[in-house]
């Protein structure tokens, strides 16, 4: 495996746990970060999503459910933890995996011409 795919796939493991860990962890009201709760959700898609799409999209075929798995559960979990599930935030997450995927798609298309 390439090094740039073991890069890649470092990255959406250890970005996916950070997610993880976030969302189970109660949050004071309100959550001491600027922005919306939708929008962290798809910033972290989306950066989760990004790595992998942009530099070892062939992993895009198993990396993406395990994507929506996570996403899925953390809202199943999260009331078990004092934190709301929202199927609002489940769309924002799906939003966001989208977004990276557009962008890390573009990114890896567009690196083919510089090389």
């Amino acid at each position: 495996m390439p090094t740039h795919s073991k890069i890649a796939l470092g990255l959406t493991a250890g970005l996916a746990l950070i997610i993880l860990a976030l969302s189970l962890i109660p949050l004071p009201t309100p959550p001491p970060i600027p922005g919306t709760d939708r929008s962290h959700h798809l910033i972290a898609y989306a950066a989760l999503t990004l790595p992998c799409a942009a530099l070892c999209p062939r992993a895009l075929l198993w990396v993406l459910p395990l994507i929506l798995l996570e996403a899925g559960l953390v809202e199943i979990i999260q009331p078990y933890v004092n934190r709301m599930r929202e199927w609002a935030d489940f769309v924002a997450d799906l939003k966001g995996v989208g977004l990276g995927l557009f962008l890390g798609l573009a990114l890896h298309q567009s690196s083919k011409n510089w090389l």
